[in-house]
């Protein structure tokens, strides 16, 4: 049951990065991957405040793991990362490179802290 729950999540986590990623990097003027980042910061969050909330396995499976493994992508970030360095778009490497790895953590954590319901 636990590998239909993670398909099924997959299937829509998938669906709902390329809706979001597609979208937003289109409308992305300097080259910043800004639906990429969208993706990377909800998820973090989102899954620190799974864990911090402590859902059933099932919901976790299907979201946690399912839903979120398809709706990340750290692929396609490294990816963008390497692009960005050829096309010698530092200043925007940098900010995608701070962005990410801060917001990412503060974003985990700050879902923690909601999930666990002390903030």
């Amino acid at each position: 049951m636990n590998l239909l729950l993670i398909a099924a999540g997959g299937c829509l986590g998938a669906i709902a990065r390329f809706i979001i990623s597609s979208r937003l990097n289109i409308k992305s003027q300097t080259g910043f991957p800004a639906g990429t980042l969208t993706v990377n910061l909800a998820g973090s969050f989102l899954l620190g405040w799974m864990t911090g909330e402590g859902v059933s396995e099932s919901f976790y499976s299907m979201f946690g793991i399912g839903f979120m493994g398809a709706f990340t992508t750290f692929s396609t970030f490294k990816l963008e990362n390497i692009q960005l360095r050829e096309k010698e778009n530092k200043p925007v490497l940098i900010k995608y490179l701070l962005f990410s790895y801060g917001g990412g953590l503060l974003l985990a954590f700050i879902g923690l802290v909601i999930g666990m319901n002390e903030l």
